[in-house]
């Protein structure tokens, strides 16, 4: 599996990771639409730094082009820009740990969802082909974004923690936190719409219920 890794000279975890989990890279000097690398490749990894708004439009720009799947590596004060951004790719906080990325990359390529169809009101889920649509229209959410919603829907009225959504959703110690649930909680609910976004309720100083 080719991956075009932008930038090219990408930090010393971000080589561990993309070695570990076996993949070809090819270098970006330059992240754009225009990329022969880009066109050829099986996934983008981009490790945003100086520039982050700028690197975050072309993301949205590929995404939209080529639809292929996008990985980003964002450190903590960019995730500000990736939520306002639109851009759909699944992400991490740095420190990137390797071992993470290999797992989480590989669910994002070659995920292996169950076959059972899952319904709350008008939402349906079907894992098969990873589509979620409200009253027959489709919504784009991310694989994380995703596979949040799924486990919502799966286990609601209980209240959650957001340790705990760390640890059943993405399923091992990640380093992102708690913010990151609250990123994704976030994306959720703008992506249900208002009608529909108190279906997440927080519940103050605990976590998050769903339904």
């Amino acid at each position: 599996m080719i991956a075009a890794v932008f930038p090219d000279s990408c930090s010393e975890d971000l080589v561990d990771a993309l070695a570990l989990a076996g993949l070809s890279v090819s270098p970006l000097p330059e992240i754009g639409i225009d990329s022969t690398a880009i066109r050829d490749a099986d996934l983008l990894v981009v490790e945003l730094g100086h520039g982050a708004l700028r690197q975050l439009r072309e993301v949205t720009r590929i995404e939209e082009s080529f639809g292929m799947p996008v990985f980003l590596i964002v450190a903590a004060e960019h995730l500000a820009l990736v939520e306002s951004s639109g851009a759909r790719a699944d992400f991490v906080v740095s420190p990137l740990d390797p071992v993470e990325f290999r797992i989480r990359v590989r669910r994002l390529v070659r995920g292996e969802p169950g076959d059972e169809l899952l319904t709350f009101k008008d939402l349906e889920l079907n894992p098969l082909n990873y589509q979620a649509t409200l009253a027959g229209a489709p919504i784009d959410l991310t694989y994380m974004e995703y596979e949040l919603l799924r486990f919502l829907v799966e286990n609601p009225v209980r209240v959650w923690s957001r340790d705990q959504l760390l640890s059943k959703v993405w399923g091992y110690e990640y380093y992102g936190g708690a913010r990151t649930v609250d990123v994704h909680v976030r994306r959720l609910r703008s992506k249900l719409g208002e009608e529909r976004a108190s279906w997440i309720t927080t519940v103050r100083s605990v976590g998050y219920r769903f339904g």
